[in-house]
């Protein structure tokens, strides 16, 4: 399997996944008229999102996960995550799993901050004691302590993703995913996620990471992945990788 040999036990095990997407069409009232009277179908096409991709990731490992636009690293990471579940293969992962992958989608506009806090670290498996132990720790790193008990819908967005990237970032977990969330905030909170980051990768934690900022990619990873039309073309060192990914 050379570059896809791990001494340490896999946390996360792709296995010949395949995942496909029904693409619906729009047309005018015309066209779909023409169709129907020509007899031809009309209004949906497939996506082959990801083609046989296979691999594994030990635990400890922070793995970049790489391609240009529509490749399907996103896709891979929501399967990883459990939002989407393969068309064919499996995808097995070992321990507490955190994906960073749609910040704040368990978050309600209704409740408060604080509320919030608690509903979304359970969405993410704390339970409430683990909660109440990192309570400040999340507020504090967000930045947002004196807007904590007012109603989320009157967030700036920039104030709503730090403190759910707070919530996330704080979790207990053995596996971490990252979807571009270090774009988040102004440039000293973006520094202050990557080092939490990188805090985090040396306390062990397995990582899966996609983003377009090369610098911090070899920051935080030591191996690369490269996703090319939904196929794994290369799986090697990250410097390597970056170098494959810019091949045309």
């Amino acid at each position: 399997m050379g570059a896809n040999v791990v001494e340490t036990r896999p946390s996360i095990v792709v296995d010949d996944v395949r995942k496909d997407f029904l693409l619906r069409h729009t047309h005018s009232l015309k066209e779909t008229f023409v169709a129907w009277v020509q007899r031809k179908k009309s209004g949906s096409s497939t996506f082959q999102a990801l083609d046989g991709v296979e691999f594994h990731v030990g635990e400890g490992e922070s793995v970049a996960v790489l391609g240009l636009n529509g490749s399907g690293k996103s896709t891979l990471l929501k399967l990883i995550s459990g939002v989407l579940e393969p068309d064919a293969g499996r995808v097995l992962t070992r321990g507490r799993l955190a994906g960073l992958i749609e910040v704040g989608a368990g978050f309600h506009p209704d409740l408060s901050g604080r509320e919030n806090v608690y509903l979304n670290a359970a969405i993410l498996g704390m339970n409430r004691a683990e909660t109440e132990a990192r309570f400040d720790e999340i507020v504090a790193f967000s930045e947002i302590g004196e807007f904590i008990d007012q109603e989320v819908k009157h967030y700036s967005s920039g104030m709503f993703l730090r403190l759910a990237f707070s919530v996330a970032i704080h979790v207990e977990l053995d596996i971490l995913l990252v979807d571009e969330i270090l774009s988040v905030g102004d440039a000293p909170f973006r520094e202050k996620c990557k080092t939490k980051i990188l805090e985090l990768a040396d306390q062990g934690k397995t990582m899966l990471v996609v983003s377009h900022n090369m610098s911090m990619i070899k920051e935080i990873c030591t191996r690369g992945i490269v996703l090319k039309k939904g196929k794994l073309i290369f799986d090697g060192p990250v410097d390597e990788a970056i170098e494959a990914m810019n091949k045309r």
